[in-house]
């Protein structure tokens, strides 16, 4: 589609105008069309409060030209309303003057009937010509004429209206220029994404409204942001989208100043506004200056990445300093600043289905939807491996991109024995921002020894340490690294090889871990006699070894341990899991053991 200059230089307050019967379809076709407009975050017209007489409302008039597109339903009784012939009048009046795009939508008629004025609906329309001048008359038959042999949508033809409607929004889209960029094409499923968000967006509503997107680390919160701000820009007068490169580089000014500092506040807000209004020679001399500069403009602000109340406080400290109709989403991994700040609305990314993140995989592996022949069985064991993950897919897919199926096999032992540096990086950002050593050393157990377990069972179990096991959940929550399923903590399965290497990281020699949870690290602390007062935890599969030799001192040096298991997934299957041989004078737990499950003792 070509626009004309001044279709693409025009001022729009509506993406879409409807011209329609209303006795005819208001509470079928058009109730549906509506909904599914709203969904897809495509604002248009609606004439409820609107008296219709003979002529034309001004408040109409202004409505058809200041929309982008018109779409014309006609129906059997389209033509018994000179309101309507009126409107049509007026939209083909704009698509010549002003390149306005027109889509005809023929709702249980024959076009022919509306090109023609014959039939059902021409006998209608003859009616309603009597006693109209000649030269109405004629303008009414050339605007059915022009507008039906547009190419548009014939109800017949669809057994399903809801897909029609839908086909109809998704072209409106496309017409608009509003679907999603190349850029966001791998994201599979983010019209779900944005379709969730428009019932928390609100957009008709000319209330200031702040709205949270909070999520995990790599789940797509970020570019779940870029297509929402790339859709909804257009409607504001005043757009952007702060990042965290943004923060850094206006902060770099006063670096080492802490942001409860007046002055540092007000050189953000400075740089801050330079960027909504696009000056760059903003002066201002108290914090209520943002208030006063946009408190009259539609501003559409979007903060990624927040981690830090004070920077919401600074940009976005109040509601009342924005105009009406204005939309601030803050993209967070913590749900609690959110909920200091006051923002209720808050859309939870979640994890897409194994059938999403297949063929999101697929998008970046091999820029198509399902796998080529061979790879199908290849491209499931790297989702899971990916635990669904859309940073995982992403990364993931494009190591392997381009690589033949053959060298699969030897990549693959790579991405089952250790994180990426891509993903690891981005992962541990969650676990850095939790600034508190209890809540970090919660999440090492959940990781090493108690994901999937009860919330009540972990309570239990370090109920006397002095960690805030109650509180300290609720953190990992609001941060996004744990969640709470039907009473019980789950960790990502990313999330947790994470917290594995973090303790791994803590020595190079495994008795001066806080956890031992690989057989070969515990077999050789076991052979070795070599673990401390600094092992916490022990939990050994013993499907994983042959056998595991316990010397009668092997737990004198581990007078902290709290929790030892020796477990099999499957123990019911004769000769699968390792045997645990203990000397006869073994006579020695430590104290300190809360938790002892021992399998396979001989």
């Amino acid at each position: 589609m070509a626009y004309s200059s001044s279709f693409s230089s025009h001022n729009w307050s509506y993406d879409v105008f409807p011209s329609f019967s209303g006795g005819d379809v208001r509470k079928t076709f058009m109730s549906h069309f509506l909904k599914e407009l709203d969904r897809k975050l495509i604002i248009a017209f609606k004439d409820n409060e609107i008296k219709k007489s003979r002529s034309l409302d001004p408040e109409l008039t202004k409505a058809i030209k200041d929309s982008r597109i018109a779409v014309v339903i006609f129906s059997t009784n389209y033509a018994s309303s000179s309101w309507c012939l009126n409107e049509l009048l007026e939209i083909v009046k704009c698509k010549e003057e002003c390149g306005q795009v027109v889509i005809p939508v023929f709702y249980g008629l024959d076009p022919s009937h509306v090109r023609k004025q014959t039939g059902d609906f021409g006998k209608i329309f003859d009616k309603t010509c009597q006693n109209k001048t000649e030269d109405k008359i004629i303008r009414w038959r050339e605007a059915l004429t022009g507008v039906a042999n547009i190419f548009g949508y014939h109800s017949v033809t669809w057994a399903n209206e809801a897909k029609m409607v839908e086909e109809i929004a998704d072209d409106v889209l496309d017409k608009l220029n509003l679907s999603p960029s190349d850029e966001f094409e791998d994201f599979v499923g983010i019209e779900d994404h944005i379709r969730e968000m428009s019932s928390l967006l609100h957009l008709d509503s000319k209330e200031v409204k702040m709205v949270g997107i909070w999520g995990p680390s790599g789940i797509g919160k970020t570019t779940i942001a870029r297509a929402l701000f790339s859709r909804l820009s257009r409607r504001f007068q005043n757009s952007v989208f702060i990042d965290k490169v943004f923060i850094s580089k206006s902060m770099e000014v006063h670096r080492g100043a802490n942001l409860c500092d007046y002055n540092m506040k007000l050189h953000l807000q400075r740089a801050f506004l330079a960027e909504v209004l696009d000056k760059r020679d903003i002066k201002i001399d108290h914090i209520g200056a943002v208030g006063k500069m946009l408190r009259h403009r539609k501003a559409l602000i979007f903060i990624d990445d927040l981690d830090d109340q004070d920077v919401l406080e600074a940009l976005a400290g109040r509601i009342q300093w924005f105009g009406s109709g204005s939309r601030i989403i803050v993209v967070t991994k913590d749900k609690h600043l959110l909920r200091a700040h006051g923002i209720d609305h808050i859309y939870e990314v979640s994890l897409p289905s194994y059938k999403l993140a297949v063929e999101m995989f697929c998008r970046y592996a091999f820029r198509k939807s399902s796998p080529p022949d061979g790879f199908a069985k290849l491209a499931s064991e790297v989702v899971l491996r990916a635990g669904s993950l859309p940073l995982g897919l992403n990364v993931l897919g494009s190591s392997l991109r381009g690589r033949d199926v053959e060298d699969w096999p030897d990549m693959l032992p790579r991405l089952r024995n250790g994180l990426d540096g891509k993903i690891g990086r981005t992962l541990r950002v969650s676990y850095n921002g939790l600034n508190n050593k209890k809540d970090e050393a919660i999440f090492r157990h959940i990781a090493c020894l108690f994901n999937g377990k009860e919330v009540d069972h972990i309570k239990m179990m370090l109920a006397d340490s002095d960690l805030d096991v109650h509180i300290g959940l609720k953190n990992l929550v609001d941060k996004s690294l744990v969640h709470v399923r039907e009473d019980n903590v789950v960790m990502h399965s990313l999330l947790q090889e994470m917290g594995e290497e973090i303790v791994h990281s803590q020595s190079d020699e495994p008795g001066e871990r806080e956890f031992l949870i690989d057989s070969k690290d515990i077999c050789h602390v076991f052979e070795n006699n070599t673990g401390t007062k600094k092992v916490l935890g022990i939990a050994l599969n013993m499907d994983t070894i042959k056998t595991l030799h316990v010397y009668e001192n092997a737990f004198r040096r581990m007078c902290n341990l709290h929790f030892l298991e020796f477990d099999s997934q499957s123990h019911y299957m004769l000769g699968r899991a390792g045997q645990s041989h203990l000397p006869e004078n073994f006579s020695y737990l430590p104290s300190s053991l809360k938790l002892l499950c021992w399998y396979g003792i001989q």
